[in-house]
């Protein structure tokens, strides 16, 4: 990934309320801020890769375009390299201008390997890699590259298919996913807030606090809030990247959701906190 300017202005701003956090040590908000200020820090890199997912889905559905146009054309009797420059002011999203790149370079004489190798290397996406490997060896085997560009086609419009069949096959279990997540949440503030400093006083009463449970001083609320948040990030993170992996087949997919369930816990956690902690 490339660090661009927003990256930047985000790792500024978390600085910034890093720095201003320190003025608030000792205090309930000194962890508050600091959360705050790396969830800002990191919500230009998620939203970066959170478009990058997005731009290779179009990239595929955009080549899927391309390759059916060209399947036409050669069907009539075209050469591909000349159908390539034909097609090429077709709309094609995100592939538009690097379709244009191609066609012009064929325009100019380079040869058609050379100019679908450059191609492949600009678009940067394995399913469109494999795709043009297959084209370009088809043309030079000298086969009938009219039947090879529709298998083509068809292998890459199945590879759609079969991802968004999936996505939604898994929908329920990522719904399902997020509800068991914050009903650990739940369970975890309960047992912060309610069962621990009732164990606690029942151990300050009784002999339990021989064995340490109690030891006359009671359970360090700031420690065990510390230690069920760490819990609860960390628990965020796989069960994001697992909910990712399911349902697009890509721990990268998965950010978004571990993202998502992190920022939930370190907000849910800071504000009862803030309100219940004693």
């Amino acid at each position: 990934m490339e660090i661009k300017k927003i990256h930047w202005i985000g790792i500024a701003f978390s600085v910034i309320v890093i720095i201003a956090s320190l003025f608030f040590i000792g205090s309930k908000f000194f962890f508050l801020m600091i959360g705050i200020g790396m969830i800002i820090g990191a919500v230009p890199f998620v939203l970066t890769v959170v478009n990058e997912t997005k731009v290779d889905a179009e990239k595929e559905e955009m080549f899927l375009e391309f390759a059916r146009n060209l399947v036409e054309s050669v069907k009539t009797g075209t050469p591909i390299s000349k159908s390539i420059i034909n097609v090429r002011k077709k709309p094609y999203g995100v592939l538009s201008e690097n379709i244009e790149k191609l066609a012009n370079q064929i325009h100019l004489g380079i040869p058609l390997n050379t100019a679908l190798k450059v191609f492949s290397e600009d678009v940067n996406n394995k399913t469109i890699s494999r795709a043009l490997t297959l084209i370009g060896q088809a043309e030079k085997a000298g086969g009938d590259i009219g039947e090879i560009l529709e298998a083509v086609a068809e292998a890459v419009s199945m590879s759609d298919k079969l991802k968004k069949e999936r996505k939604a096959v898994i929908s329920t279990l990522v719904v399902q996913g997020y509800i068991i997540f914050f009903v650990f949440l739940v369970i975890i503030i309960v047992m912060q807030f309610k069962i621990l400093p009732m164990v606690s006083g029942i151990a300050d009463v009784g002999a339990v606090g021989s064995i340490g449970i109690g030891g006359g001083g009671g359970i360090d609320q700031e420690e065990i809030a510390n230690s069920f948040l760490y819990l609860l990030l960390v628990q965020g993170l796989f069960s994001g990247l697992t909910i990712g992996k399911l349902s697009e087949g890509s721990i990268k997919s998965g950010i978004k959701h571990s993202f998502a369930l992190m920022l939930g816990s370190f907000l849910v956690s800071s504000v009862s906190n803030l309100f219940l902690g004693s």
